[in-house]
């Protein structure tokens, strides 16, 4: 049985509504002022709306029922969504670097006190945004999400310091570069978050349990010889699925070493998703017979 905090999807769609809807206040605020890094963290605050929006579609995706088609259910359409999202921050990434190249050849006027302003007021929403999420179910979309609000953290510090930089000294050539900062960060966090995506669908072991040890640990269950052909993978986020071929001594105990195995799964490793095939270690010698004359 698992196991999530309720109200999923509702902190999801919250946080969307919320950093969406000051993601363009941002762009209004770039364009007002000027500002390049207001706009790449827009930028990057509408690549966390996007994850969010997609992550609450896909709890709503994932709660429907298996099918004679989809006999583990939708449970993966949050991976689908993550990678989605992951290639359309690589391009937001791409948009904001060659702007931001542009303007450091052809430097544009920028109102630093209109920066710091809406700068400082991003800089709230995020936190606001990531104590939601901090507090609330923690899936592969929810991770990623978190890690990008950090981001944003981080580029609403790079725009206040631009516009403070701008006020007060008038140099504009920081707005494009912490623009590239805020690229750089936007970049990380894709690409970590494609990597999880890709093991994932490459079914990888999930990286917080060792296969050795979980097939030891079965191994030493009394009444189990050996454990062989052990494959582990994640279906999908707080789901992960174990498989394998058990050698016991007596077939008679099965029930019994099934349970023990069970248990053990479950209490050490959290895994509940556990499919195991019984085999016997003891070969049957099949009579040799000879043809009577």
């Amino acid at each position: 049985m698992h196991h999530h905090k309720p109200g999923g999807a509702n902190t999801l769609i919250k946080c969307f509504a919320l950093i969406l809807v000051f993601a363009l206040v941002e762009v209004v605020g770039g364009l007002l002022s000027g500002s390049l890094a207001l706009l790449s963290d827009a930028g990057h605050m509408f690549s966390d709306a996007t994850a969010l929006g997609l992550a609450a579609l896909a709890v709503w995706v994932g709660r429907q029922p298996a099918s004679s088609r989809h006999s583990f259910g939708l449970v993966r359409a949050e991976v689908v969504a993550a990678l989605f999202n992951s290639l359309f921050m690589m391009v937001i990434v791409a948009g904001i670097v060659y702007y931001a190249i542009h303007r450091l050849f052809d430097p544009q006027p920028v109102m630093g006190g209109t920066v710091m302003l809406v700068a400082g007021v991003g800089l709230i929403v995020n936190m606001i945004v990531a104590y939601v999420l901090h507090h609330g179910e923690q899936t592969l979309n929810t991770r990623a999400a978190m890690l990008h609000v950090m981001g944003d953290l981080l580029g609403s510090v790079a725009a206040l310091l631009a516009g403070a930089i701008i006020y007060f000294t008038g140099w504009t050539p920081i707005d494009p570069i912490l623009s590239l900062f805020v690229s750089a960060l936007i970049l990380f966090s894709s690409i970590r978050l494609l990597l999880d995506v890709l093991h994932v669908i490459m079914e990888g072991v999930p990286p917080y349990l060792d296969l050795p040890e979980v097939g030891n640990a079965m191994a030493a269950i009394d009444g189990v010889s050996s454990v062989h052909d052990l494959h582990i993978w994640t279906l999908s986020s707080g789901r992960v699925a174990l498989s394998a071929h058990v050698v016991v001594s007596d077939m008679r105990a099965w029930a019994l070493v099934l349970e023990a195995q069970r248990e053990m799964l479950r209490d050490c490793f959290a895994l509940d998703h556990i499919t195991l095939q019984p085999e016997s270690n003891v070969q049957i010698i099949e009579p040799h017979l000879q043809k009577s004359d």
